[in-house]
């Protein structure tokens, strides 16, 4: 996410770190080097023009003159005017008002509305616990509304039945009697949309927001449209009340434009951002973490709140009892652990919240990891129950009947049965107390900060 953005700007930024004195010249040298980073980022030239001027001001200041460390405390303020133009603070959900709590999905065609309706469907209902009813007030594509059906099913929803060349105004007015009759928390209403804002669209869209006030109108923008999302998000925003934005396909952007550009343009502030297809794949915005991210320094936090909901705390309980009763690691637990990595999402989304992420992304540029271990469990798979407690019995016509099983080359096998050594190597490490020494063999091994030396 944001790779160009980011890279361009560590680029920059790596060559003022360290240092004791920072002059007019350097300053504006970056300040240069910033501006022409952003704009290729495809960034709003209003919000590049308000951003290098709030930097350069602050650093001809005494925060950075008078700085021990001036080349830190001038990433400082990058990083905090970052932040501000992200929109400084994190802004939730509103949901007080009298259930049902309607929530208006509106935006142009293709920027993905109605699977973000699923995403924040689920991530209502596990998050916040939340009742949810959807429909589909899109009477002009058909397969919108079928659509809709099949990600509310996905997300544990309740869907409202609608059907093409009914009125969208009657839709919406059904539905939220219909939301009320369930006591339902939360009913959200997926809109039609078009090619281009044209009066007709503007026009019904109005007509639904003034059926039914919604508590949240929130604008669907495709990220990877650049500064296009925030002129478009614009154009709506002077005709409706948005409350927020979500940014989609914000994995697939290299740039970052329409992050940084969206709610300087509006003043509407982004709320979530989705990073995939899958339902889960779906954030609370976050302006200082993703300032953090942009700048190469990870989202540990956030890392940490996805792990928790992820990974299975019981078997993770039981996974580390039995390295402290030094009951041995076989294949079963390697087999797992890859499981877990599964659940988590992809090793470029996990990368990318660590610290230093960004360089390893660029080392596995040509590994598929999650081809990777699906090929992996697939072996394991393969396996009797007894080769997988006893792997070290393995023999060569067993590695050939379990390639075959596989559907993979016999190298797999021995590839995997390797990398389980080394797995298991460590692990014993781990389990005799060796962690901290572990960590230490470690640290030169990765990107600075990445682990700690001790």
């Amino acid at each position: 996410m944001f790779e160009n953005l980011s890279s361009r700007l560590g680029a920059v930024l790596d060559g003022l770190r360290g240092q004791g004195r920072l002059t007019e010249d350097q300053i504006r040298g970056a300040s240069r080097d910033l501006r022409m980073a952003l704009l290729e980022a495809d960034v709003a030239l209003p919000v590049v023009r308000e951003f290098i001027e709030k930097i350069q001001a602050r650093a001809a200041g005494a925060e950075v003159a008078q700085s021990l460390t001036p080349g830190q405390a001038f990433l400082g303020i990058v990083q905090q005017e970052l932040t501000e133009t992200l929109g400084g603070k994190t802004i939730a959900l509103n949901l007080r008002t009298q259930p049902p709590a309607v929530v208006l999905m509106c935006g142009l065609q293709g920027a993905g509305k109605t699977t973000t309706t699923g995403k924040l469907a689920l991530w209502l209902k596990e998050r916040e616990r939340k009742n949810v009813v959807t429909v589909s007030c899109d009477v002009y594509r058909p397969a919108a509304i079928e659509q809709l059906k099949i990600v509310s099913a996905q997300a544990g929803a309740q869907w409202f039945a609608s059907s093409v060349g009914e009125n969208p105004v009657a839709i919406a007015q059904a539905a939220l009697a219909h939301a009320r009759k369930q006591f339902a928390d939360v009913l959200l209403v997926d809109t039609a949309g078009r090619t281009t804002v044209d009066e007709e669209m503007m026009r019904e869209i109005a007509l639904l927001h003034a059926a039914l006030n919604p508590v949240e109108t929130l604008f669907v923008v495709d990220a990877m449209t650049g500064q296009d999302a925030a002129n478009t998000a614009k154009a709506f925003h002077e005709r409706l009340p948005l409350t927020g934005v979500v940014l989609t396909k914000a994995d697939g952007d290299a740039r970052g434009g329409a992050a940084l550009s969206v709610r300087a343009v509006t003043g509407a502030p982004v709320k979530f951002i989705g990073l995939g297809e899958k339902l889960d794949r779906f954030e609370v915005f976050h302006p200082d973490r993703l300032a953090a991210r942009i700048l190469g320094q990870g989202d540990v936090l956030g890392l940490i709140e996805e792990t928790a909901r992820k990974v299975d705390v019981a078997k993770a309980a039981q996974f580390a009892d039995k390295l402290k009763k030094n009951k041995g690691f076989d294949l079963e637990d390697f087999c797992e652990q890859m499981k877990q990595m599964q659940d988590m999402g992809s090793l470029s989304g996990i990368l990318e919240k660590l610290p230093g992420g960004a360089q390893m992304q660029v080392q596995l540029k040509n590994v598929n990891p999650e081809k990777e271990i699906k090929r992996s469990v697939a072996i394991i798979n393969s396996m009797t129950a007894r080769e997988r407690r006893y792997p070290d019995f393995i023999k060569a016509s067993h590695r050939k009947r379990i390639a075959a099983g596989s559907g993979t080359q016999v190298q797999d096998v021995n590839k995997l049965l390797r990398q389980f050594e080394q797995t298991r190597d460590m692990m014993k490490k781990m389990a005799g107390g060796g962690l901290t020494r572990l960590m230490r063999g470690m640290a030169g091994k990765f990107p600075p900060g990445m682990l700690p030396r001790r």
